[in-house]
């Protein structure tokens, strides 16, 4: 018997970078020697702080439900964070924590969308978007984006996009795959266009230069993603949160009731810790992917991979690598079996990355130089 499989599901694709780190653990496991470039996975161990709490909490028995929106005082602490941080001021109830903001993001969309009903997203950007909004019966809207202002989309271009069945615009700073940081300017104008901002913010506090802002600084017509993976170097901890309108949380609410409970008790303790105790800790991460980011920059520019501006925030610089291969993933998956050196296809992210390759340098600075030693290597015969 065969059994049938829902449209829905159909309409989801696979997450390209996630195939060539499996197709890189394969060749691993027959013995060839693999750089991993290809993931956004902080090499640094979660900070002690958070550990240490976690196991405080186990040995407490914190191990039961939780309120659906969040620990109270997790909640009241994120709320102290964006006061502080970017002189926001949010309502503890207007927060919702959950097990990574990935769930969170299916509720949203969910929340937001009828079938039919419009998102637009920049092009390119996460994988992931896409696949979202589709699940939640609604349309992706890529807006392609220009290079030169590092892949963000611009209020006169939104504007351009929005139709009568467009519900959001989602925005993503600092960027994936990018690593651009939209100013306070350009934030300030895209929060004026008349529809909802959903802006991802789970790299905050990973930015190089500039001034980080959130959108909150200038709307409350806006849905927040927010998260302790990337930052804490918490991806497998898996908690996030979502920041919303006030007269959206109770279906929220009610959707996380349903769908997902609570986030685990004795990781938002963790999630707690990291909040009070780590911030020490993400400036010691910070300095050296700083060091990384110059430094694989240059490399990239010395090879003759296209960089059209400086990346400023997360761990990503994504290179024009048009004039090697315009078909991303063919290349990638050649550097992968003839170097070693797993890389993530541009058009995993989109068409208007296609033709480039996204470097992570959320590895360890000797590994990106072996990895730049060996793709020069690769280039040579190529030539």
């Amino acid at each position: 018997m065969q059994i049938p499989i829902s449209r829905r599901a159909k309409t989801v694709s696979p997450f390209l970078a996630m195939e060539v780190m499996e197709k890189a653990k394969a060749l691993e496991a027959d013995g060839h020697d693999i750089i991993y470039l290809c993931l956004g996975e902080p090499d640094f161990p979660t900070p002690t702080a958070v550990v240490e709490a976690t196991h405080r909490a186990l040995d407490e028995g914190a191990t039961s439900y939780t309120h659906s929106l969040g620990l109270a005082e997790l909640r009241a602490e994120i709320v102290k964070h964006y006061r502080q941080r970017y002189a926001v001021r949010i309502d503890p109830q207007q927060i919702l924590v959950s097990s990574g903001t990935s769930p969170l993001m299916l509720l949203l969309f969910s929340l937001l969308l009828n079938e039919g009903d419009e998102l637009i997203l920049p092009d390119p950007g996460y994988a992931c978007y896409p696949n979202f909004v589709r699940f939640a019966g609604g349309v992706p809207v890529a807006l392609r984006t220009d290079p030169l202002n590092g892949f963000q989309p611009r209020a006169t271009e939104v504007a351009a996009a929005i139709t009568a069945r467009s519900r959001g615009l989602l925005i993503n700073s600092p960027s994936n795959p990018a690593g651009s940081v939209l100013s306070g300017s350009e934030l300030k104008s895209l929060a004026q266009l008349p529809l909802p901002i959903i802006s991802d913010e789970i790299y905050h506090g990973l930015t190089y230069e500039g001034e980080e802002h959130s959108i909150l600084e200038y709307t409350d017509n806006a849905f927040v993603l927010g998260g302790f993976s990337k930052t804490f170097a918490m991806t497998g901890w898996r908690l996030g949160f979502l920041i919303s309108p006030p007269e959206c949380v109770r279906s929220l609410q009610a959707l996380h009731q349903n769908f997902m409970i609570s986030a685990n008790h004795f990781v938002q303790l963790g999630g707690l810790a990291a909040l009070r105790h780590c911030a020490a800790d993400v400036e010691r991460m910070c300095k050296l992917y700083d060091l990384r980011r110059r430094q694989l920059v240059k490399q990239l520019r010395d090879l003759g991979f296209g960089i059209p501006f400086m990346p400023k925030g997360a761990f990503y610089v994504l290179a024009d690598a048009r004039h090697i291969d315009r078909d991303s993933m063919r290349l990638a998956l050649d550097i992968l079996e003839k170097t070693g050196v797993a890389l993530t296809p541009g058009i995993d992210f989109g068409e208007g990355a296609e033709g480039f390759l996204r470097f992570s340098y959320s590895s360890p600075l000797e590994q990106i130089d072996e990895a730049i030693t060996r793709i020069a290597d690769y280039l040579q015969t190529r030539a």
